[in-house]
């Protein structure tokens, strides 16, 4: 078996002709990151034996070939960032072999292909930034192995929690749902079948096998909006977790189960119209760093437990309800006075907000002043800066030791 890769070029089309001598020789077919346009060429259909196939990347148009059910074997479908349009079909995932499909960033319609369901060994589904209109696939859950799980920004509706259809997810440690019309309200137990999620991550002994799609030449990979910012990411380690339901029509308490998951890297409920108060069991969340209740309906105080979180880094509870002390803790005290607004029952705030820590302007008459001090405080005070300099010292190292401990976490482009 064969591969062949010409991705990352400039080719703009395949000439006048392309002849296939022997279609089914060739395992690996990579296209991607080039500038191909048209529609896709109907000669790939003679590859019958890949088991992987990259058109990522190019202006592709028009739609997804019919003829891929004849991909007994293909394993990885990466089709993300075209223009392709019309309806995901639902042949082309007749097998069971799929492990990996990404047709995100294009204008595919319609509803997910229940035959996905066939699709037992699923790893990664990514269908964001589309124009697919389905309810919430609750029948995926039964995909034990599903790592990822991409919806963001199509038209998805309707509830997130069906008793008669909700299994959770056992193999989940990625969802993003986020910018399409769900509604409802989720209940307190809603998390707890989430099996992946909740355990521990211990890595394998091999570093290369810690990423989704290690079996492929090629992982996987994504781009999620982490830390307020959109990160590309090319390698998805195992040990990332992540929610995303931010910008839906999400109502009712946020679920306490959510507190099980002490390794979540990432929580994002903002825009939508969650009540009550904050759950304490966020506290549990022991390895957050990005945490999102903006703009909701949230209301009393935020829990003190939140401010011993030591690696929470991107807070924001703005424009909702909340009042009372604001947890005054180191990673608390680094935040933008944006991460608070919208709480007018909120105080200490000026802590956060540094009013009080801005060094005025002296007079003239205060320099004079200052030119009178005493000799003693000014040694306090060199010796105040002598004592100083190491801790500023030792902290750069063990700044620089964490940083470099936790690029092992995920690689992000």
């Amino acid at each position: 078996m064969y591969s062949v890769k010409l991705s990352h070029n400039s080719f703009t089309s395949f000439g006048n002709s392309v002849e296939i001598v022997d279609g089914k020789s060739l395992s690996w077919l990579d296209l991607g990151s080039n500038l191909l346009k048209g529609p896709v060429p109907q000669w790939i259909c003679e590859f019958t034996y890949l088991n992987n196939l990259d058109l990522s990347n190019n202006h592709f148009s028009g739609s997804i070939p019919q003829c891929l059910e004849r991909f007994t074997v293909l394993e990885k479908l990466n089709l993300r960032n075209n223009i392709l349009s019309g309806f995901l079909p639902d042949v082309f995932i007749k097998g069971s072999t799929l492990r990996s499909i990404d047709v995100s960033h294009n204008n595919l319609a319609g509803k997910l292909p229940r035959s996905l369901i066939k699709c037992e060994w699923m790893e990664f589904l990514n269908v964001k930034e589309n124009k697919i209109k389905d309810t919430f696939p609750f029948w995926l859950g039964s995909l034990q192995c599903l790592n990822v799980l991409l919806l963001q920004s199509n038209a998805f509706y309707g509830p997130v929690y069906n008793p008669s259809a909700y299994s959770g997810f056992p193999g989940l440690r990625i969802i993003d749902i986020s910018n399409n019309h769900f509604v409802g309200s989720l209940p307190q137990d809603y998390f707890a079948n989430w099996t992946t999620m909740s355990l521990v991550w211990h890595g394998y002994t091999r570093p290369e096998i810690n990423y989704v799609g290690s079996y492929s030449p090629v992982f996987d990979s994504m781009d999620l909006v982490y830390k307020g910012v959109d990160t590309d990411f090319a390698r998805i380690f195992l040990g990332f977790k992540a929610i995303d339901f931010s910008g839906n029509r999400f109502s009712g308490h946020i679920p306490e189960s959510i507190g099980l998951f002490r390794e979540l890297r990432l929580l994002n409920l903002s825009g939508n119209r969650f009540t009550g108060h904050i759950p304490p069991s966020l506290a549990n969340i022991t390895s957050l760093e990005t945490l999102d209740l903006s703009r909701n309906n949230l209301s009393s105080e935020i829990p003190r437990g939140l401010g011993k979180l030591s690696f929470l880094s991107n807070i924001n509870f703005s424009y909702n309800h909340l009042e009372g002390l604001v947890p005054q803790s180191t990673q608390f005290g680094t935040q933008n006075c944006s991460s608070f607004m919208g709480n007018p029952g909120l105080y200490a705030i000026e802590e956060i907000c540094r009013e009080s820590h801005h060094v005025p302007v002296p007079t003239p008459e205060q320099t004079e002043e200052s030119l009178s001090i005493p000799e003693e405080p000014m040694l306090n005070w060199i010796a105040a800066a002598i004592s100083f300099g190491p801790g500023v010292f030792c902290g750069f190292v063990i700044g620089h030791i964490f940083t470099s401990y936790k690029q092992e976490w995920f690689t992000a482009r």
